[in-house]
């Protein structure tokens, strides 16, 4: 016999919490449905409702059992939190000074950002753009809106010109109100979001890299540099390096909290070393590995971007290079040296080997074999 499934909504129904029930009709189910209590019908969701209480949804899960699969996912589990990340405090947002007529992200908001221990880069995002939604959006209040509203809205912003990757944003600072704040998981799971654009990294030649190091301003900076290409670390690991992660013993790197808050660990380089024990002997910092202006105090990521841009112009440079051009090369020189894919894949700290697979596409090493056809003619 065929899997009868039912999938379980959050909806929002005249301002009230309701439990939305999906299904392919069959009679057996519809018979069933017509038994739950203070159960009607929703003809804007075009799906059966009751009320959200726990003795609601322990009375459906008794209906059905044995009957048909329920995917309930959203109601009985509970996002965890980034364990190993660093503990925030949004006092700085709190505190902002505060402008008449305009509104400001809600306590429930930044209290939910600190117990999740998002990155200081994912809180900034969600709460600008939240808070950009919030007066847009200020004739209503954040309960009445529905899915619709919401498609219009962000079909206003891509006509003023706004980018996928922003639109991308908002909708997940949006997603974060409703879903972890207001405890509603796919209250708008049918919002769309724009199709990913599938852009090659940007890579520098071995040349580049050797140029850009040897036009750094001092020991310091030459060490920022070498270690995110050497490495193949992002901007926020560098800048989360302790001076334990070094670990000279096994020519290791321990990236503590990466992206998606994982561990790994990955390349230390000999050179890099020798660098590093010069710069540990001239800069003694404390905690972290490279500090800002106050010992123990984290360096600023513009700061690190600003070093990489300047030496790339002093070097004669004419790319914009960014910290993360470093690790595209540092992937892609990899590669056509002839290092597994896989190895790649698990130094970069990637979920999915596709993701890694990009590389392929810009790595050069199989192309140079290949033979233009107009080198061939007799010009």
């Amino acid at each position: 016999m065929k899997t009868k499934y039912i999938t379980l909504k959050h909806l929002l129904i005249n301002s009230q919490k309701k439990i939305g029930l999906q299904y392919h009709r069959n009679k057996l189910l519809d018979s069933l449905v017509k038994q739950l209590s203070n159960v009607k019908w929703s003809n804007e969701y075009d799906m059966v409702y009751v009320p959200n209480t726990k003795k609601q949804l322990t009375e459906i899960m008794e209906t059905f059992s044995g009957v048909a699969w329920i995917n309930g996912r959203s109601f009985f589990t509970n996002k965890p939190i980034h364990k190993g990340a660093e503990k925030i405090n949004l006092n700085d947002f709190r505190n902002r000074p505060k402008k008449e007529g305009i509104l400001y992200c809600p306590e429930s908001y930044y209290q939910k950002l600190e117990l999740r221990r998002y990155s200081m880069n994912t809180v900034k995002t969600y709460i600008s753009c939240f808070e950009k939604f919030m007066n847009d959006m200020r004739q209503y209040a954040l309960l009445e809106i529905n899915e619709e509203m919401i498609r219009s809205y962000l079909s206003v912003l891509i006509q003023r010109g706004a980018s996928d990757s922003f639109i991308n944003q908002m909708v997940n600072a949006i997603k974060f109100y409703y879903e972890i704040v207001e405890g509603m998981p796919n209250r708008f799971y049918s919002v769309e979001r724009p199709i990913k654009k599938q852009s090659l990294p940007k890579v520098l030649s071995r040349k580049e890299i050797k140029d850009i190091i040897a036009h750094t301003n001092n020991i310091k900076h030459k060490c920022i540099v070498a270690l995110l290409y050497s490495s193949g670390l992002r901007r926020a690991e560098l800048l989360n390096l302790k001076i334990e992660d070094i670990d000279s013993n096994r020519m290791v790197i321990n990236v503590r909290g990466g992206k998606g808050q994982k561990d790994r660990i990955t390349l230390l380089s000999q050179n890099v070393l020798t660098d590093l024990r010069t710069y540990f002997k001239e800069w003694k910092p404390k905690v972290y590995l490279f500090e800002g202006p106050n010992q123990g105090s984290k360096y600023a990521g513009s700061s690190v971007g600003k070093t990489i841009k300047y030496a790339a112009i002093k070097a004669g440079i004419k790319k914009n290079v960014t910290p993360h051009m470093l690790r595209h090369s540092f992937a892609t020189h990899l590669l056509e040296d002839g290092t597994d894919l896989r190895y790649i894949q698990t130094l970069l700290g990637h979920n999915s080997s596709k993701t890694t697979e990009i590389y392929t596409q810009v790595a050069v090493h199989n192309i140079k074999t290949i033979k233009s056809p107009l080198d061939s003619l007799d010009l």
